[in-house]
């Protein structure tokens, strides 16, 4: 078959295999066209092998990168082009490494190099300041929840490990079938796909009716306001949205409250970090909360720090444009506020590239100014913080974990929350930015899998977005639609359990990235095979 149909056809397969839409068992042969491309290029008689590897590879990753996440250009049309085009070469630059140790090596020892190559290259992405995991494998189960429950054992990359053991086993039937054509390679291939596959599901079935944990209820109200960003959000005063806030939490708030959940950056109104304590805006939140003195409020917020002391400069602190003496930390922050007078404080700290982080500055700044910041429509880089931050409640009974939007899509972060305490989930995001496009669906259900990954009960809070309660085996139990105003209320169940992915975090990644220093060392360091 043609070279280049068979990249489009493994571009096609990964995107129709994607949520919210698709069908993940497709992706268990995804790759084999784009295998069989490469196999057939490597060995015949060409020149220039590895750019015709690195376009083809390209052409299949543009293909299901742009169907998957074109939504992206709805925010900002530089970040979407960098996203799509960057990170297919990247992923195709992945297969023109493997070209080159398939070259030298076993076919065998090639694909176990292609593997644990892929698996290292999605732990990159969920730690580098180019970090863009959306597309890493193990999250196109996230709408088939009865798959994967034991998610709580591997996290995500149990699920891209599984996909990758059914393309190499496909793709080696499909070159035995070339070889030797016949129905026994046929009916050897379906049945082993059939146990590899339906062995973990099966498992997966059986947690899945049996799982239940003890805990308290917790009460919470998830608010969805509804707030237009590009028009109405950065338009209206603290105060204003404060007002919505009562009105809202009024439709739903009885004496059993426990929790009232705000979207992120809900009061968006740059508002001065030290003297927030004595605000006006502090005084209405408290008085509202006097009136309910069991209630916790759980809300996003915009903080900015201003000060001259350049002992406080931390890696993300903004310098002024128009003063250089002046320096400011600006922060998209989570606070808690209850009735114990208090406040408590998280930082997001998984950050937006090019909208809410300059990646690489001190490389880059110098090069291309701050056009990624300008690109985005922000003015500044966002403070971070070391620790994930638990809010406790005024009871002491209840603790949550303040997720902040794009945080969510991280496993080992999420668990980072868990870790300390958290036994329950609280995400609140803005996901207006995308329209009514897959952006805030799969954003949505991508938060099921840290409920599975946790088994933790999760409140999701969206301005316009999808509002959800989400159980710990990662059902969506009650949600509110995109683009409805109101307030959602549910109860959840609190966890002090801890899974074993909790426990480990990313460790089959971190055993890829061994395997594959050890093959890498072999495979270049050796006389090649012949």
């Amino acid at each position: 078959m043609n070279r280049t149909l068979l990249a489009i056809i493994s571009g096609i397969i990964l995107a129709l295999a994607w949520p919210t839409y698709g069908f993940p068992l497709l992706l268990f042969a995804a790759f084999v066209p784009l295998l069989l491309a490469e196999q057939q290029l490597r060995l015949c008689d060409v020149k220039r092998k590895g750019l015709k590897i690195f376009g083809l590879s390209y052409l299949t990753f543009v293909i299901w990168n742009l169907t998957t996440t074109s939504w992206l250009r709805f925010a900002d049309i530089f970040g979407a082009s960098f996203a799509v085009f960057v990170n297919s070469a990247l992923m195709a630059l992945l297969f023109l490494i493997y070209h080159k140790y398939a070259k030298r090596q076993s076919q065998n020892r090639a694909l176990l190099f292609l593997v644990v190559l892929w698996i290292s290259f999605e732990k990159l992405h969920l730690g580098w300041e180019f970090s863009w995991p959306w597309l890493n494998l193990g999250n196109a189960f996230s709408e088939y929840i009865t798959w994967i429950q034991w998610y709580e054992y591997t996290g995500t990359f149990g699920g891209t490990l599984w996909i990758w053991i059914l393309n190499a086993l496909v793709f080696k039937s499909v070159l035995s079938y070339q070889k030797e054509p016949s129905q026994s390679v046929i009916k050897s291939t379906l049945l082993k796909c059939a146990i590899l596959i339906g062995f973990p599901i099966a498992i997966s079935l059986v947690i899945y009716n049996t799982y239940s944990h003890d805990g308290d209820p917790v009460d919470v109200i998830a608010l969805q306001p509804n707030i237009d960003p590009y028009s109405e959000k950065y338009n209206m005063t603290n105060i204003k949205f404060t007002e919505l806030l009562v009105e809202l939490s009024n439709t739903k708030i009885t004496d059993s409250t426990d929790f009232i959940i705000a979207p992120e950056t809900f009061l968006a109104e740059s508002t001065r970090l030290p003297q927030f304590k004595n605000s006006l805006l502090k005084n209405r939140l408290d008085r509202y909360v006097s009136q309910h003195p069991n209630v916790n409020l759980l809300t996003g917020i915009s903080f900015i720090d201003v000060f001259k002391d350049k002992s406080k400069i931390k890696k993300e602190t903004n310098q002024s444009k128009h003063n250089p003496g002046i320096y400011y930390d600006d922060y998209n922050s989570a606070i808690l506020i209850n009735a114990s007078g208090s406040v408590q404080q998280y930082n997001k700290s998984k950050l937006v590239v090019g909208i809410e982080n300059f990646p690489y500055q001190d490389i880059l700044k110098p090069i291309i100014g701050d056009a990624m910041i300008d690109l985005g429509g922000t003015v500044a880089m966002k403070t971070t913080q070391e620790n994930r931050g638990v809010f406790t409640s005024s009871n002491l009974k209840f603790k949550a974990a303040p997720i902040i939007c794009y945080e969510s899509v991280y496993g080992e972060f999420v668990a980072g929350y868990v870790r300390n305490e958290a036994n329950f989930l609280a995400i609140i995001t803005n996901d207006a930015w995308w329209n009514e496009t897959q952006g805030h669906k799969q954003h949505l259900s991508y938060a099921r899998l840290r409920a599975i990954e946790t088994r933790r009960d999760i409140a999701r809070s969206a301005n316009t977005g999808i509002s959800a309660i989400i159980n710990a085996k990662g059902e969506i139990t009650k949600q509110l639609a995109y683009g409805e105003k109101g307030a959602l209320s549910g109860q959840l169940t609190t966890n002090d359990k801890i899974t074993f992915y909790v426990m480990a975090g990313d460790y089959i990644a971190r055993i890829s990235l061994f395997v594959l220093l050890f093959l890498f060392l072999i495979g270049f360091f050796r006389r090649p095979r012949h």
